[in-house]
């Protein structure tokens, strides 16, 4: 950790005087580096049937991220977004990289991408940072959402459609269900093999057309080789002013009789921007499993058992999980589509059923959570710390 903390420190200092000079003559729309920093601190009081639970429980840091994105040249562009509150080895560091990819536009219309990419999923939940998520549905909480991949995308002349296309590895190529025991001569199992590389195939669309947006997605995601689990999935945003109404539905299946609304998510979102300052929101989201993946071979050891009887891929059978609550947001810098300072607290409690070992919303779960979110832009606060220190100079002549 301590040396990462040194490259990362270094490299930071040497872009930052790079990019002071460098920027002289871009416009903003144009930048060669743009680096942010940022943080959300929590405190969490989480329960199950009003016991608390006391490891979950207290201060913590959820999120530092650091940002950079910019301009190569005016047709080739880059971003990369990278998490240090969980890194503790080299692996941890890569695998706590968010993105990391090239773009190359063309024209105004068309753009290549390659690298670590957000899998092109639907729905606003989803299209989310999660350092702006306080509780999530089910399944959120647990796919694999940052994969290697490419993209390429097509905007109308309008700028109100794009169209993306985006071939990336497989959200469930390193989960269970792609890998089968092996066995010593005796027939013990003394560890796993990967079944295959996965990969997926996303189509996905966005349009804004007035008061409405899309984030629309039809999705083919290999969970073993060959073998595919479709989403369907619709995002629809409604703004009225200063309200906004999100409503996410997506549908799963690994056959079509459970694309038939038997394995599947409902997200749905208030929010109320209140005198610029304040936004209170109010958020249910809805997961159900209902199938038993008979359409998914079983895995079993040298005496038939089946290894993993669920046969889950991400929600597991047997699911239906209901959260919902709400909170409030305070900016206290004012300024309205200002977001870099935030306060907030919220509330959620858990009703249903999770058949997920290793998921996180159980029955008569419950959390309250209050913390603080902020922001800073790198540069600019380098570039306005010259320019004073030039100006008080000039003053003195």
């Amino acid at each position: 950790m301590k040396k990462f903390t040194k490259i990362l420190c270094f490299v930071v200092a040497i872009f930052s005087l790079s990019a002071v000079s460098a920027q002289q003559g871009y416009e903003k729309s144009n930048e060669i580096f743009r680096l942010g920093v940022e943080a959300r601190f929590d405190y969490l009081n989480e329960a199950v049937a009003g016991v608390q639970n006391y490891d979950a429980s207290g201060f913590k840091v959820r999120y530092f991220n650091i940002r950079m994105d910019g301009q190569i040249t005016p047709k080739f562009t880059y971003s990369w977004r990278q998490r240090f509150n969980k890194v503790n080895s080299a692996a941890d560091f890569v695998n706590n990289t968010d993105w990391l990819h090239l773009t190359y536009r063309p024209n105004q219309n068309w753009a290549i991408s390659a690298g670590k990419q957000v899998v092109m999923i639907g729905g606003w939940e989803y299209d989310r940072a999660p350092i702006d998520v306080y509780y999530c549905s089910e399944y959120w909480n647990n796919v694999n959402c940052f994969q290697l991949g490419a993209s390429v995308a097509f905007t109308t002349n309008e700028g109100n459609d794009t169209l993306t296309f985006q071939v990336c590895q497989s959200p469930y190529d390193t989960t269970s269900m792609n890998f089968e025991p092996v066995y010593d001569d005796e027939g013990s199992i003394v560890g796993s093999a990967r079944l295959g590389k996965l990969y997926a195939y996303n189509l996905f669309w966005m349009g804004q057309h007035g008061f409405y947006t899309a984030l629309h997605s039809l999705n083919f995601s290999e969970y073993q080789p060959g073998k595919f689990d479709t989403y369907v999935v619709l995002g629809n945003q409604f703004k009225f002013g200063d309200a906004t109404i999100q409503l996410d539905l997506m549908n799963r299946g690994t056959s079509a009789r459970e694309l038939l609304f038997d394995n599947f998510s409902i997200m749905g979102e208030i929010d109320y921007l209140i005198a610029d300052r304040v936004n209170i929101f109010a958020k249910v989201t809805y997961d159900k499993v209902g199938n038993d993946y008979s359409s998914i071979p079983a895995i079993v050891d040298a005496d038939g058992n089946e290894l993993y009887a669920t046969r889950g891929l991400f929600l597991f059978p047997g699911t239906e999980m209901t959260r919902f609550g709400g909170g409030v947001e305070y900016y206290p810098l004012g300024a309205k589509g200002n977001r870099d300072l935030r306060l907030h607290a919220a509330y959620v409690y858990n009703m249903g059923n999770n058949t997920n070992p290793g998921g996180t919303a159980v029955n008569e779960g419950s959390f309250f959570t209050v913390g603080l979110t902020w922001k800073i832009d790198v540069i600019e606060g380098i570039t306005s710390l010259i320019d004073k220190r030039q100006a008080n100079r000039a003053s003195k002549m």
